[in-house]
């Protein structure tokens, strides 16, 4: 063999190989044995000064699975923290099974509330996908998201799959909800117009629009599109909350015209969401290029950081 090549020598047992990556944070710390060849890590999938949404991130060992924290919260939604065991590195994400459930029911919704093409009912026409998509694929996205450890995903999920559960419930006639504020029990449907109906049901979208908002503040903490979605539905749920009120007083010109803002928001959100379940598909087929979803967590640094600097400076 021509020896003028550079051999490759293996490591022996008393040998330690600790490469460190900038950047880079794992998620799992208990490698085991490592058996690289020396020299720069194979394994590198970019280089230091290469932008965060490029390409899929991540350095794999015999029992380890790392990727940046940009990376972590544009595939999760949720800021990167060490949990117990590897699940992560043997399951797939389960973030966009829960995002295109979402897609799939509040997209043709929001073009319902805005009467695109003479649409309108409520948003009964679509009233599978409230079960199907939006409350199955997002409650069992939820799920997964917590044998994940992503506490954030999971609680988003799984309170948005009720939603689309009591949405869907609302407008079947088995449930009976609107039909008990019909005048005449052999008229159900009458209730939907009704003033006691209207008025109930608002509370409901009025809540949903503070949770919202509680979520728009933790999503600060991750990226600007996932933000983008929770502002569009924040102001989704207020604007149908005001639609509905005025519906119980009999304003119904300024309940249509509320409904279609309400749509427009909606819509605002989906689009959010359009972008970052694609994003997420290029970076898990590991595309030659990636969309960018604005990360900024590092304008608000997190507890646990401030709590080590606090100790650091105590000490």
């Amino acid at each position: 063999m021509d020896r003028s090549h550079r051999e490759t020598k293996l490591p022996g047992p008393d040998d330690t190989f600790s490469p460190v990556f900038s950047s880079m944070q794992n998620v799992s710390e208990d490698s085991g044995q490592r058996n690289f060849l020396d020299g720069p890590s194979p394994y590198r999938t970019r280089p230091d000064n290469s932008s965060s949404d490029e390409a899929l991130k991540q350095i794999k060992t015999a029992n380890t699975v790392s990727i940046s924290p940009e990376l972590f919260e544009k595939l999760y939604l949720t800021p990167q923290k060490a949990v117990k065991g590897d699940l992560r590195g043997t399951f797939g994400n389960p973030t966009p099974i829960a995002l295109i459930g979402f897609l799939l029911s509040c997209t043709p919704l929001a073009c319902e509330l805005m009467g695109w093409r003479g649409a309108g009912g409520n948003g009964a026409a679509t009233l599978g996908a409230y079960y199907f998509c939006g409350g199955m694929l997002m409650t069992l996205g939820g799920l997964l998201e917590f044998f994940l450890g992503n506490t954030f995903a999971s609680v988003v999920f799984c309170s948005f799959g009720g939603f689309w559960f009591t949405l869907g419930s609302t407008l079947t006639p088995a449930f009976n909800a609107y039909g008990a504020y019909a005048s005449d029990p052999l008229k159900p449907h009458e209730g939907l117009a009704s003033a006691g109906f209207h008025a109930s049901y608002g509370f409901f979208l009025l809540f949903m629009g503070l949770l919202c908002l509680l979520y728009l503040i933790c999503a600060l903490r991750t990226n600007i599109v996932f933000v983008t979605i929770f502002f569009g539905l924040f102001f989704t749920f207020v604007l149908l909350t005001g639609s509905y009120w005025q519906g119980a007083i009999g304003h119904a010109s300024a309940a249509a015209n509320l409904q279609v803002a309400s749509g427009a928001f909606a819509f605002l959100a989906c689009l959010a969401g359009w972008w970052i379940f694609f994003a997420q598909m290029l970076a898990s087929v590991d595309f030659p290029f990636q969309l960018p979803v604005g990360d900024i967590n590092h304008f608000i640094r997190s507890g646990s950081d401030r709590l080590q600097d606090k100790e650091r400076f105590s000490a």
